[in-house]
């Protein structure tokens, strides 16, 4: 049996690992146990009981969570001359079209958020395969492709999510950074589960929300009780 380090030795000592905790009292735990000279993010991965293989039972969705997600997030807008300016005084990091196409084209990825209009998605077919794996490819679903470009520069940047159930059933997002206080990664925390649970799909039967971990980069996963939410 493996040996436990002393920072895993003092985590040990601060909460119960085979017992739930309600939200508050895990991003406590959570915040209370990061290590590291770094601001970790605080991730959840929530188990559901659906079945994803099945196009009824996939959850998919975006949220705006309200303290924001604490990463400064880099967004490229692909649109047409006449929604630039509008796009980069709303915030985009990035602005442009062909040019940009073609970097991607040459595997360029530096960016966490795309979006673009419905008039440019014929030219980011191409790129389907470059941006579809790492989550880039935008789409109207959330919100990534859209007239309104500033808004939806604006809903990113003020820490708007996009989320997907995997392939095992699992939800995955960072919903804040360990700086945050306690009672603001329990509030974003609260916001990502209880629109997922909205998204229950009507073909989903039995337990829907099967489990739910909290933990930070390189920390200690923390059971939620899910019968708290």
């Amino acid at each position: 049996m493996a040996k436990l380090t002393k920072k895993q030795k003092e985590v040990a000592t601060k909460f119960d690992v085979a017992k739930s905790y309600n939200l508050s009292e895990a991003s406590s735990i959570v915040k209370e146990t990061t290590s590291g000279n770094f601001d970790a993010s605080v991730d959840l991965a929530i188990r559901l009981g659906v079945d994803p293989r099945k196009a009824n039972q996939m959850v998919r969705g975006v949220v705006t969570l309200p303290h924001g997600t604490g990463k400064d997030v880099n967004v490229l807008v692909l649109c047409t001359p006449d929604k630039e300016e509008e796009a980069k005084a709303a915030g985009a990091d990035h602005v442009g079209l062909d040019e940009y196409v073609e970097k991607i084209k040459g595997g360029w990825t530096d960016v966490d958020v795309i979006i673009t209009m419905p008039s440019c998605m014929g030219k980011l077919g191409p790129l389907g395969r470059v941006l579809g794996p790492r989550g880039l490819m935008p789409n109207p679903k959330t919100g990534t492709v859209t007239m309104d470009v500033a808004k939806a520069v604006k809903e990113v940047k003020a820490g708007k999510i996009d989320f997907k159930v995997d392939k095992y059933g699992i939800v995955h997002a960072s919903v804040a950074k360990a700086s945050f206080d306690a009672t603001k990664i329990a509030d974003n925390a609260d916001e990502l589960i209880q629109t997922i649970v909205k998204l229950k799909p009507t073909s989903s039967k039995g337990t829907y929300i099967k489990s739910i971990i909290m933990s930070s980069t390189m920390g200690a996963g923390v059971k939620v009780d899910t019968k708290s939410i």
